[in-house]
């Protein structure tokens, strides 16, 4: 029997607007399996990045329910929904987000060191996450030196290094030519298949449609078509 990673029933969200409200999501029901590679296609302003940011606990439902990883995140607090994120989920931003003051393994480590784990565990793990996004070779360079596609690869590698469960990518591939765009994309497909962790992705870059097992479509807040690719 699959397991379920994302639930979500019935989901509005809206945020106050001076004295009225905007609906940034509504009526949207979502299920994702474990192992899913799974893309929240449409134009800015459908509500890809909201629907994401909730699933990853970064904001919260008006109403509905939210089951991520077994836990309810319409009902669970603040410092146990930053928990789960450090635990069980990996983040990659089209911005890098990197330190620039701490090099390649630094950057990559930071989410092992807040999860206490052991510096021995910790200096292995990071190597093959470097090793896996093929920037072993930049392991001691500090982000300003980085390319582009370098910096994104840091902070793929950053995501995976504590094998998360669950990986939420938006527009990871926003800032990348096609020739680096293509190359992510690729390394991410091998991670899927290797560790077993569902991807979702908040894009509308056709670059990475061709690699999604399966496409939601949304529009003004709203699923308008729900498409596994074969």
């Amino acid at each position: 029997m699959e397991k379920t990673v994302v639930s979500i029933t019935n989901l509005l969200k809206q945020f106050p607007v001076g004295g009225d409200f905007f609906t940034a999501l509504k009526d949207v029901n979502l299920k994702l399996n474990e192992g899913g590679f799974l893309g929240l296609v449409g134009p800015s302003g459908s509500g890809k990045t909201t629907l994401l940011n909730i699933i990853g606990g970064l904001d919260s439902p008006t109403q509905g329910d939210v089951h991520v990883l077994g836990h309810s995140m319409d009902n669970t607090s603040h410092n146990e929904r930053a928990r789960l994120r450090r635990k069980y989920m990996g983040f990659i931003f089209q911005s890098y987000n990197l330190l620039p003051v701490y090099t390649v393994f630094e950057n990559v480590e930071l989410p092992l060191i807040l999860n206490n784990i052991d510096p021995n565990e910790r200096e292995k793990l990071v190597s093959e996450a470097i090793e896996a996004v093929g920037l072993s070779h930049r392991r001691n360079a500090r982000p300003t030196t980085l390319s582009g596609g370098e910096s994104q690869r840091t902070a793929i590698a950053r995501a995976i290094v504590h094998k998360p469960a669950l990986i939420l990518a938006d527009e990871p591939t926003a800032n990348l030519d096609a020739e680096n765009s293509h190359h992510i994309m690729k390394i991410l497909v091998e991670l899927n298949k290797e560790l077993t962790s569902s991807f979702v992705f908040a894009t509308h870059d056709e670059k990475i449609m061709g690699y999604l097992k399966r496409i939601v479509y949304l529009e003004d807040g709203q699923i308008i078509k729900d498409e596994t690719i074969k």
